[in-house]
């Protein structure tokens, strides 16, 4: 009796269930090879709308989707909830933290990233980063208690309740800091209607000078002059030097009053690249050929946000969802040519440009490699069309344009609830 096609093409292990993972896993799968995707969530997440849910513009289940349903049965592809804890790239094993091991013809590492918080004192202990759907939960749940608190007892509002400090003004400290912004200026008042909660402060902190650093010059006064329209005031070139349970200390000498840090300021390779025995780069990032396997490792590959994956000036390609879900393609096809006996392809980023979203019809977008820039309602229409679009299911789709729809129009938001008491209790030492 002759083996099954999926055992004749071989194993894969995949570790990570983000863009790189699931665009790698379901290649695999359309061409017969048997694939083992771990992850510590049994669901898949977008990442770019986390923000999103923190603000309560769209609810988790438009952005988290059950990793089992995103593959069609026929295809074989075995996801199993692990957190893995210890990679042996010479065997091609992985062992999770329930001491399971798994091992296969090949292994892709797709762990992603992790926040960095640069041994910034008290970060990780009082800041609230914005890189899962657990993080924009607890996020959103403490936006609506501050609000909640300073409703109850006003005095609240001169001991920092109602002032935001955001770190970082990349795309992920703008959008925050925009949807934020929004919500303070049509959700809120509708939900409290306390004319007190208008004098909430949002402070944007980067040290660089500008905002939205990887956009044109345009891009960063167009940012610039939407958010300081809406109330946000920048911090720029200056950083955040510590953070306390009340309070942030910046690098100028000056101190922010706030029971609300969103840690926006970095990322860096997920803790187990640092276990994995491989060559690491900056930020902790796996060191990878142009073909996007581990030189030296036979059979290990490395795609997405953990990888460094170079452009052909040398660059590192930037950690974006477009990159990991075309890497993630191009791995599973040299794992195709491997099996094959074939010579393996060149990673060839095709870039469609880079967005981000400002605010309520503010959007700066810059498509294409010659990077021709939209700003404002058209801008922030193609946001919207491009974002649902590459949500991983028409449900969620459907769902986030409804949520769209309805909160342009309306003054109330569904998912504007707080259930996450681990981010609620506040000491304010009444």
């Amino acid at each position: 009796m002759g083996a099954s096609p999926a055992r004749a093409r071989g194993t894969v292990v995949v570790v990570g269930g983000g863009f790189a993972g699931v665009a790698c896993a379901k290649q695999l799968a359309r061409h017969g090879v048997q694939v083992r995707l771990l992850d510590r969530h049994d669901y898949n997440q977008f990442q770019p709308l986390l923000y999103q849910v923190a603000t309560a513009q769209v609810a988790t289940t438009d952005v988290a989707r059950p990793l089992r349903a995103m593959f069609p049965k026929r295809h074989p592809v075995q996801v199993s909830m692990a957190l893995v804890t210890a990679v042996d790239p010479v065997a091609k094993t992985v062992t999770s933290a329930d001491g399971i091991t798994f091992t296969g013809d090949f292994l892709v590492l797709a762990m992603g990233t992790e926040p960095n918080f640069f041994d910034t004192p008290g970060a990780e202990e009082h800041a609230f980063p914005l890189y899962s759907v657990d993080d924009a939960e607890r996020l959103r749940s403490r936006l609506l208690t501050v609000f909640e608190d300073a409703h109850r007892n006003s005095s609240l509002i001169d001991r920092g309740a109602m002032n935001f400090v955001i770190v970082g003004a990349g795309a992920t400290g703008v959008e925050t800091a925009g949807a934020l912004a929004d919500a303070i200026d049509h959700l809120i008042p509708a939900r409290v209607r306390d004319p007190k909660l208008g004098r909430a402060e949002i402070h944007l902190v980067d040290p660089a000078p500008v905002v939205l650093a990887p956009f044109s010059e345009r891009a960063h006064a167009y940012a610039q002059r939407v958010l300081e329209q809406r109330g946000v005031k920048l911090e720029l070139g200056v950083k955040v030097d510590e953070v306390g349970p009340d309070r942030v200390k910046l690098s100028d000498g000056r101190e922010i009053l706030t029971r609300t840090v969103v840690w926006a300021g970095g990322i860096k390779a997920a803790e187990l690249a640092a276990r994995s025995g491989l060559p690491q780069a900056h930020s902790g990032r796996l060191e990878i050929g142009a073909d996007l396997a581990v030189p030296a490792f036979p059979g290990v590959y490395a795609v997405g946000d953990v990888a460094n994956t170079l452009a052909p000036d040398g660059s590192p390609f930037p950690q974006l969802g477009s990159v990991a879900l075309q890497a993630g393609r191009c791995a599973a096809n040299n794992i195709l040519a491997d099996i094959d006996g074939q010579p393996r392809s060149t990673f060839h980023y095709r870039d469609k440009g880079i967005m981000a979203m400002v605010g309520r019809n503010a959007a700066i977008a810059e498509v294409g490699p010659r990077r021709r820039e939209l700003h404002g309602p058209l801008a922030y229409a193609s946001w919207l069309g491009v974002h649902a679009w590459l949500l991983s299911g028409y449900r969620e789709r459907v769902n986030a344009l409804g949520a769209w729809a309805w909160d342009y129009v309306a003054k109330t938001r569904s998912s504007a609830f707080i259930n996450r008491p681990d981010a609620t209790h506040i000491d304010w030492g009444e």
